[in-house]
């Protein structure tokens, strides 16, 4: 029974939270762009307009009673598998995801976790895994419309998904190795006890996860899936009503797991000093403000990305294919060698009994030295011209030969 009012909590929320993400987004455009945003639909027959906080609620009915049109050229059984299996992977992700620690009541014998699945230790392995079955979806939502539009959507997804897979694990595996687990939970009470926030001793691994999960969310400037200039909509430009809606939803939904992972993987999750405390089991109130402390993390994190899909423009697909394999790739590996090669030095310090603090704060020196003077060489070796122009047009000598 707990487990069930768990899987319902969660997948209410999920819906609830990216309906009204969507409605700050649009906020968040029209203040960037400088424009009139969503602020009139309210109550129904009445004139209460509550800031337009009846905008997602009329937006989910209109697509709802928009006509169920397939279109004749469909393989049937992919073209409604695909928006199906994209969201079903999205919400799944969050079963491994905490919310906070253990909560306990007085009286109560067993402590309530505030996770679907507790405790599993290949946590990240999971996530991933299911990652890259929601790539599936596109590919099949893509392929199985029968248009060129929705086919290339689907190429571009496949080959960017992919391609960013790399760097998002490189990026993942520095924390692996601090903290010997694959467990979310673990991670963040490692975090907590040590005090030294991921994000702060592996600068560099933070940054090429975080411009990783904006690819793998399909976000701007990396919306080159569905692009609506060249590609109408991409993969899912033979899509309408309910199963656009799907999509859409599953969107979102990725911006918020991304949102969590980089959360807990590199800002210490529910931990703030002085604040949260570090102890595994809680009471209800130290548990809520653990609590507090996340999703206002991750909201933090939210706004960011849509801060940057409103102020960047999108890159072209041979630029982002260049920085995925040519800068991210690199940097992921100059990471984990980085993290390998402080954490045996540790290891030598602590078996001779030597090691003292000093050397965590010139561990944390030494990793942003490695972060900051690798986007240097890098940005000094990278191209530097961006020509639009076709290639037969292109002097070789005048321009970079990388062109």
């Amino acid at each position: 029974m707990e487990l069930l009012i768990k899987i319902i909590i969660l997948i209410a929320g999920l819906m609830t939270a990216a309906a009204y993400f969507v409605l700050l987004e649009r906020r968040i455009a029209a203040w960037v762009q400088d424009r009139v945003g969503p602020n009139r639909v309210g109550i129904p027959l009445t004139k209460i307009r509550l800031f337009g906080l009846g905008q997602p609620l009329a937006d989910g009915l209109k697509m709802i009673f928009k006509e169920e049109y397939t279109p004749s050229q469909v393989d049937r059984r992919l073209y409604i598998l695909a928006p199906l299996l994209i969201l079903t992977a999205a919400i799944a992700v969050f079963a491994v995801i905490p919310f906070g620690t253990r909560i306990v009541f007085p009286g109560r014998e067993q402590p309530i976790e505030l996770a679907v699945a507790p405790g599993l230790n290949v946590g990240l392995i999971y996530i991933f895994a299911l990652s890259s079955i929601a790539v599936y979806g596109v590919i099949l939502g893509g392929w199985a419309s029968n248009s060129k539009y929705s086919f290339l959507g689907g190429l571009r997804s496949s080959a960017q998904l992919i391609a960013y897979e790399l760097p998002l694990g490189l990026g993942l595996l520095g924390i692996i190795l601090a903290s010997s687990s694959l467990d979310l939970g673990t991670i963040m009470s490692q975090q907590a006890s040590s005090g030294w926030w991921y994000g702060f001793t592996q600068p560099l691994g933070c940054l090429v996860f975080t411009v990783a999960a904006f690819a793998e969310a399909a976000r701007l400037p990396f919306d080159l899936p569905e692009c609506e200039q060249e590609l109408v909509g991409g993969y899912h430009t033979e899509y309408a009503g309910i199963k656009l809606l799907l999509f859409l939803v599953a969107e979102f939904i990725h911006m918020i797991t991304a949102s969590f992972l980089i959360v807990i993987l590199f800002f210490g999750g529910w931990h703030f000093w002085w604040l949260t405390g570090s102890e595994t089991d809680v009471s209800w109130g130290i548990a809520l403000l653990r609590m507090f402390v996340l999703f206002a993390k991750v909201f933090l994190v939210i706004l960011f990305f849509m801060l940057v899909r409103w102020s960047w423009p999108r890159f072209r697909f041979d630029q982002l294919m260049g920085l995925a394999w040519k800068v991210m790739l690199p940097l992921g590996l100059i990471n984990f060698v980085t993290v390998s090669i402080l954490l045996e030095i540790k290891t030598i310090l602590e078996e001779r009994g030597t090691a003292h603090s000093g050397f965590d704060i010139a561990s944390v020196l030494i990793a942003w030295l490695v972060c900051i003077g690798s986007w240097i060489i890098i940005c000094q070796w990278g191209p530097r011209v961006a020509d639009n122009r076709p290639r037969k047009s292109v002097d070789p000598d005048l321009v970079d030969t990388q062109v």
